[in-house]
Order: C-alpha cells, then structure tokens, then sequence
C-alpha cells in the first residue's frame, strides 16, 4: 500500500478560524492605530534629536573644559612663584648704590638681577605676563588701591606708585597690581581715562 505524501503529523484540513480569531480591524481602528504610530514615532525622533543635542553639548562642554585646563591648569603653581619674583625684586630694590659696594657683592647681585630676568622670562613663556601700572589710569579690573597720594602734578586717578606688581594669565587676572593713586591733581581727560 502506497503512503499519502500528504500524510503525516500535520492534520491533513486546517480548520477554519472565526473572524474573531482572525483579529480582522475595521477601518476606522486601523487608521487610529497609525495615527498613533505615527505620534510614537514623531515622540521618538523628538527624543533621539535631543539626546543628539545633549551629546554633542556634552563634547562640546568637555572640550571647552580640557582648553581651559590647558590653559589655566598653572594657576596656583604661577601665583605661588610669584611669591618668588616678589622677593627677587625686593632683595634688589634694597640694594644700596653698586658703585660703593665690593666687585664680589657687585658679582651677586648681577646674578640675581639675571635671574630676576629669567624667571620673568619663564613666566611670559607660560602665558603669566605683568600689568603695566605706573603712570597708567586706575582701573579696579586690574589695580587694587592701597593708598592715595597728594600730587597736584598729575592727573587724579593716576597710579603713581606700584607697591606689588599684578600679573595676567592667558589675559586673566592672576594677582592685581597694588598701587598707589594720586588724588589732588587736574581732572583726567576721557581719553586718557580710556586707557588700560
């Protein structure tokens, strides 16, 4: 007897299913269905932009953050070398007249003036540069007043004495310049006040 092909763990009819069974959707359903794709869809693209935006904030932020490492990650080192320049200067502004002192003594304080030079020359090749007071407008961003002097010979508001020089870092101020300023003397004009 010759087998059926057709025969075998399968039933040979399928039965036929209601049309409740095959999920069959008017038309009306089937297009709220869409709409309501379409809107998951548009809520999705919506998030998917932001979190773009979000990330590309984030690099942008990190960058930002690295550049300004970059450039003032030496901030606390320079203000504490300052310290150094500071005493340099001292020691060399309470050197009497060289012309009355031994040529040893003379020896010395040329080497402190050269490395006076150096550390200044160090110090601009890493971005820390020195505000120029003297004779200049005052101006609060970068000199803190310790004192006014009485001096008719020059315009109120100049710096007239730079007691502790200021220092910029990256155009940032590092240390402000404590100065004196004359008070007393003829108004300043508004050209000169402009000045830095």
């Amino acid at each position: 007897m010759a087998s059926d092909p057709t025969a075998g763990d399968a039933p040979a009819e399928m039965p036929v299913e209601s049309a409740e069974d095959l999920d069959i959707r008017q038309p009306a359903d089937l297009e709220r269905q869409i709409e309501q794709l379409k809107a998951e869809n548009a809520d999705l693209q919506d998030k998917h932009l932001r979190a773009m935006a979000e990330a590309q904030n984030v690099r942008r932020r990190a960058q930002q953050d690295i550049e300004k490492e970059r450039k003032f990650g030496i901030e606390r080192f320079a203000r504490d070398v300052l310290s150094v320049a500071d005493n340099l200067g001292r020691a060399l502004s309470a050197v009497p007249v060289e012309e009355s002192l031994d040529p040893g003594l003379r020896n010395v304080i040329t080497g402190v003036r050269a490395t006076e030079r150096e550390l200044q020359s160090v110090l601009e090749r890493h971005g820390v540069t020195r505000i120029e007071a003297l004779g200049k407008p005052f101006n609060a961003e970068f000199h803190q007043a310790m004192m006014e002097v009485e001096d008719p010979s020059v315009p109120s508001g100049t710096v007239v004495q730079e007691l502790i020089p200021g220092y910029l870092l990256a155009g940032r101020l590092l240390r402000a310049a404590m100065v004196s300023v004359s008070k007393g003397g003829p108004a300043r004009t508004a050209e000169a006040s402009n000045e830095r």
